[in-house]
């Protein structure tokens, strides 16, 4: 898996499986930064820490209807960190200092169909990044609500594991890096 343009450190079963279905995707999808739903593709996010990396910043879906980290689809760009920065930018008006070059998480999740749309895949690559949060938001209207959160709060509002594996990872990626 030497030929993927990212780095991600391997901690788990679940990081050496999602990155190995990366590479999969990579072979196997003519377009994997695109955005066709008849085809599984790379979607780009960002975990948006506080300089204290007490709290992270979340919006409410309006689709989903849920909290989630600012993301979203790579319209053709492989340059996914990129994508994420952009995606922070247009969905919280906060221009996040990315943290790492490395790849900080993967998460592989089923869009359902919709209308003329099929159900498919995402494979969404995360990456760590920092904002102030004394620094005034600006939602979109792809979000109900943008909020800080306390990272011992955070299954409250997205209990869901995709987005709590940000508590399991943050305290490995801060004695990795010397954070």
């Amino acid at each position: 898996m030497t030929d993927l343009p990212w780095t991600m450190p391997l901690r788990d079963a679940r990081d050496r499986e999602n990155l190995r279905a990366v590479a999969a995707l990579l072979r196997r999808v003519p377009q994997p930064y695109g955005r066709d739903p008849a085809q599984d593709h790379i979607t780009g996010s960002g975990f948006v820490v506080s300089p204290c990396r007490g709290f992270t910043l979340l919006l409410h879906h309006a689709k989903l209807n849920r909290w989630l980290q600012p993301g979203g689809h790579c319209d053709g760009d492989p340059d996914v960190a990129a994508v994420a920065a952009r995606e922070i930018f247009e969905e919280t008006g906060l221009a996040a200092r990315q943290l790492s070059g490395q790849l900080f998480d993967i998460d592989i999740h089923q869009i359902p169909a919709r209308r003329s749309e099929p159900a498919h895949f995402h494979y969404d690559l995360r990456f760590l990044f920092e904002a102030d949060p004394a620094i005034p938001l600006r939602r979109n209207a792809e979000s109900h609500d943008l909020r800080w959160v306390a990272l011992d709060d955070l299954p409250r509002y997205a209990p869901q594991p995709s987005v709590c594996v940000l508590r399991e990872k943050l305290p490995l990626w801060r004695a990795e890096s010397g954070d």
